[in-house]
C-alpha cells in the first residue's frame, strides 16, 4: 500500500505538471472552456469546483501549486490521510472544471485517492511512521482493501464487457482499426500495423485478458502467486499500449494501481534492495521552520482512542466504505447491461450520489467499437491580403496533404481528446469558443500577420477495411471572421 501511495501521488504531481502548460486556455474564462459555457452545457447540479471559483488563469496557478504541495505530501507520507482527502478533492474539482479533456484514466485516478482515503497506506515507508513501532503485521484487510482490488477487476471487466462490437468479438480486427487511427499511433503500432494476423491474435489476447484475468484476483489459493501473474501480466499489457498508441498518463495510472497488489515474495526483495536508503532517511532529522504555527489541521488521531470508539469508528468507517462499494458496482453494473428496464437499472434520481463524489465512471475503451473517422485538423487562417496560413503548423502556408505524423500536431494528449470531442455534432457548441481562443492567442503576437478569417477544418479520413485507403474529405467545422479593426484592437487591450 505504500508503494501504491507513492505512485499514486507521482502520477498525480505528472498529471499537474501536464495540465499546467495551458492555465489559460483549458481551466480560465479566455480559455476554450469560459464558465458560463460550462454551466450550460457541462455541470450537473451536484458537482463541485474550487477550479469554477475565478476565471483568471492566476487563480487556477494557487489551486495547482496548493494540489502539488498536498500530493507531495502524500508522496513522502506526511499527514498522509489529509493529503489524501485535500488531494482528491482538488483532483475531483480539477476535472470537473473542465470535462471536455478527460479519459479513462482520469476516472482511476480519482477511485484511488477515494479508497486510498481509508486504506493506512501512510503507515510505513512514509514520514508518519518516523519514529513510530513497526506493525506487528504486515498484512491488512478491512472493507477498503475489497474495495479497491474489486475496483480494478471490475475496471478490466467492464472494459471487455463494453466491447460488444464485432471487431472485438468475431472479426479480431479491433486492434487493425485502432492503428489506423494516426490521431492515436505511435512508433511500435506502426511497426504492427502491417501484420493483419498478428493484429487479429493481439485483438483477442486483449479482449480475454481483460475478460479473464481479474479472476485470478479472487482465487482463494495460491494468492501471492496468483497476484504476481495479475501485476507481471498488466504491466507487460500497458507497457505495450503505451508503445503502440497516444493515451497520455493512461497507462501510467493503470500501472501505479498494481502495485497494490504485489505479493509478499516481491516486497521482501524490494525491501531488501531499500534497506540502506530507508537507515539513512531514518537518521536524518529535519529541523521544523520557525513559522511553522504551533497548532495543525489533522484528521488522524493525537490522542489514542478507547476500545470502545475505536470499534464504534471503524464499524462505521467499514459500513460507509461497504455501501459505496455496492453503488460502484450497480453503477457498472448498469453501464454493461445488454437489456435494461425503463430508466435502467440504476434510477436516475439515484445518480446524485455518483456525482457529488464523483465515484461515476465508465471503462469504454475503444467500446463498443473502435472509431473509425479519423483525420487532421487545418486551423486555416485568413491574412488581410488574402494569404492563407495553418495556425496549427505555426502559421506556415496552408497544404491539405496529411503530415507525416498527425500525432505531433497535439501538444499533450489533453488537446487531443479535445479536438476528438470538438468533433461530435452534439458538441457543437464548443467551437466558436475554440476558434475565439485561437483568434486571440494568435494576435497576442506582433509579429503574426492579423488574420480577417478563420476556419477550423477536419479533413476526415474513414478507415477502411483491408488495407483499403480512402480520400479524405474537407469539412469545415467553425468559421468566424473579425472586423477589420480587431486585431490591432485586441493588442491594444492586451
Amino acid at each position: 500500500m505504500a508503494l501504491l501511495r507513492m505512485a499514486t501521488a507521482a502520477v498525480v504531481l505528472l498529471d499537474l505538471a501536464i495540465r499546467s502548460t495551458d492555465l489559460e486556455a483549458h481551466y480560465a474564462n479566455l480559455g476554450v472552456l469560459p464558465m458560463a459555457a460550462l454551466l450550460d452545457h457541462g455541470w450537473t447540479p451536484y458537482q463541485f469546483s474550487l477550479h469554477a471559483a475565478s476565471g483568471m488563469w492566476q487563480a487556477e496557478a494557487v489551486l495547482f501549486a496548493v494540489a502539488a504541495g498536498l500530493a507531495l505530501a502524500l508522496l513522502l507520507g506526511y499527514h498522509t490521510r489529509l493529503a489524501t482527502v485535500g488531494s482528491w478533492v482538488l483532483l475531483v474539482s480539477l476535472q470537473n472544471r473542465n470535462p471536455l479533456i478527460g479519459q479513462g484514466g482520469d476516472d482511476l485516478l480519482r477511485m484511488l485517492l477515494f479508497w486510498g482515503i481509508f486504506l493506512p497506506w501512510g503507515r510505513v515507508w512514509s514520514w508518519d511512521a518516523r519514529g513510530k513501532p513497526a506493525p506487528a503485521r504486515l498484512d491488512y484487510f478491512s472493507a477498503a482493501t475489497v474495495a479497491y482490488i474489486v475496483q480494478l477487476a471490475l475496471l478490466y471487466w467492464c472494459t471487455a464487457l463494453l466491447k460488444s462490437g464485432p471487431e472485438w468479438t468475431r472479426d479480431g480486427t479491433a486492434l487493425y482499426y485502432a492503428f489506423s487511427l494516426d490521431q492515436v499511433l505511435m512508433p511500435g503500432g506502426r511497426l504492427l500495423y502491417p501484420y493483419p494476423e498478428l493484429l487479429r491474435v493481439l485483438t483477442f489476447a486483449t479482449y480475454y485478458t481483460e475478460l479473464l484475468l481479474p479472476f485470478a484476483l479472487f482465487l482463494p489459493v495460491g494468492v501471492a502467486r496468483w497476484r504476481l501473474l495479475v501485476v507481471v501480466v498488466l504491466f507487460g499489457f500497458h507497457l505495450v499500449i503505451s508503445l503502440t498508441l497516444f493515451v497520455g498518463i493512461f497507462f501510467l495510472v493503470n500501472m501505479a494501481s498494481l502495485l497494490g497488489l504485489l505479493p509478499p515474495v516481491a516486497l521482501d526483495w524490494l525491501t531488501r534492495r531499500l534497506a540502506p536508503h530507508l537507515a539513512r532517511a531514518r537518521g536524518w532529522r529535519p529541523r521544523l521552520p520557525a513559522w511553522q504555527l504551533p497548532w495543525r489541521l489533522r484528521l488522524e488521531r493525537t490522542t489514542a482512542p478507547t476500545p470502545g470508539s475505536q470499534r464504534l469508528l471503524r464499524a462505521v468507517r467499514e459500513t460507509f466504505v461497504a455501501v459505496v462499494l455496492a453503488y460502484v458496482c450497480w453503477w457498472n453494473l448498469d453501464d454493461v447491461a445488454v437489456i435494461r428496464p425503463t430508466g435502467g437499472l440504476m434510477p436516475e434520481p439515484m445518480r446524485w450520489f455518483g456525482y457529488l463524489f464523483r465515484i461515476d465512471q465508465h471503462w469504454g475503451m475503444f467500446a463498443p467499437t473502435v472509431f473509425k473517422d479519423d483525420g487532421w485538423y487545418i486551423l486555416e487562417g485568413t491574412t488581410a491580403d488574402g494569404r492563407k496560413l495553418d495556425l496549427n503548423r505555426h502559421g506556415a502556408p496552408v497544404r491539405y496533404a496529411k503530415p507525416a505524423s498527425v500525432v505531433a500536431l497535439f501538444k499533450n494528449d489533453r488537446w487531443r481528446k479535445y479536438s476528438e470531442n470538438y468533433l461530435f455534432v452534439s458538441n457543437a457548441w464548443m467551437r466558436p469558443y475554440y476558434c475565439n481562443y485561437l483568434l486571440r492567442i494568435w494576435h497576442q503576437n506582433p509579429a503574426h500577420a492579423p488574420l480577417r478569417h478563420l476556419t477550423v477544418v477536419y479533413m476526415k479520413e474513414v478507415s477502411l477495411p483491408d488495407y483499403q485507403l480512402s480520400a479524405p474529405t474537407r469539412e469545415v467545422l467553425c468559421d468566424c471572421g473579425l472586423p477589420a479593426q480587431a486585431p490591432a484592437v485586441a493588442r491594444k487591450s492586451e
